[in-house]
């Protein structure tokens, strides 16, 4: 419609994307950390498009029906609930996962067992069978099988819940052909036998859970790791002797104040193994490296 020949154009008002994404992020200011990257995120989500197509377009009028789910994620945003289950997705390795209350949200510390891995398969191409134990949503598995397309993965995790999301998510990258997963106790009737062991096991000791902020809404059965947070861990480390193949690596992720801990459990189970603690982007002792070349097989059952 023209008037004189000019566009007539509809003034901006409070219900455009511009003012919402402004009006979420005062709401948010006091209540998370980057408020404005959470908003974007959210309102992305409601409208279905990415948060550079959202950025984009600024002039676009929300529905009333829009503004009242952004206005309910915006209220369970408040209350703790992790950004990643109201949007069902979380970012990990260049990928997104597709994640809910059944699995523990993936974390940028875990994408360094991811690297260190990758790395170490690239210089030993004839080690092509590994397991990735607690796999929750699959993102390790996956992110492995998808940039190592040779490699032969096994996903375990003890609640068929985790696997049915990491099996949603290995079909959605397409790499479920070189992923078996099984439901079982860490090694518990695996009779295979692997060069890589990637283990993000529960962690936190039981006494510190209710100390995490994430409790209310992830599950504890991913996070509560026993009385001293290395009992899943030392219960791998002894299991993983029977089940490797040389040259292998393992990776375990740990609570970053249990360094010396879990370098003496690992030595007590692999003493003739390289070790060393890798850091994370903060500078936090988070993944132990036990590397074991074919010359140190007779201190383990190596096939």
């Amino acid at each position: 419609m023209k008037l004189n020949d000019l566009p007539i154009l509809k003034q901006m008002s409070e219900t455009s994307s511009a003012a919402v994404l402004k009006e979420q992020c005062h709401k948010l200011l006091h209540e998370v950390e980057k408020p404005h990257d959470h908003a974007l995120v959210l309102l992305a989500h409601v409208l279905g498009e990415s948060k550079t197509w959202v950025l984009a377009h600024p002039e676009l009028y929300l529905s009333q029906n829009q503004i009242s789910t952004l206005e309910q994620l915006h209220k369970r945003l408040t209350a703790g609930e992790p950004l990643a289950y109201l949007t069902g997705k979380q970012a990990f390795y260049g990928r997104d996962f597709s994640v809910n209350k059944d699995v523990l949200i993936p974390r940028p510390e875990s994408e360094l067992m991811v690297s260190e891995a990758l790395s170490w398969l690239k210089l030993h191409p004839a080690a092509r069978q590994a397991v990735d134990l607690g796999t929750g949503s699959g993102c390790i598995a996956i992110s492995l099988a998808a940039e190592c397309p040779g490699l032969s993965v096994c996903a375990v995790d003890i609640s068929s819940r985790s696997l049915m999301v990491a099996m949603e998510n290995a079909m959605t990258h397409r790499c479920e052909e070189n992923i078996r997963f099984i439901q079982t106790d860490l090694f518990d009737g695996i009779s295979k036998h692997f060069n890589l062991v990637c283990a993000n096991l529960p962690y936190i000791p039981s006494s510190e859970v209710k100390l995490v902020n994430s409790l209310p809404f992830e599950p504890r059965l991913a996070l509560d790791g026993g009385r001293d947070g290395l009992r899943l861990i030392e219960k791998c480390m002894q299991e993983s002797q029977e089940h490797l193949q040389s040259p292998a690596l393992l990776l375990f992720e740990f609570q970053y104040d249990k360094a010396e801990e879990v370098k003496e459990i690992a030595g007590l189970y692999f003493p003739q193994a390289q070790m060393s603690i890798i850091q994370d982007l903060a500078g936090l002792d988070r993944i132990i490296r036990i590397e074991i070349e074919e010359d140190c097989s007779p201190c383990l059952k190596l096939k």
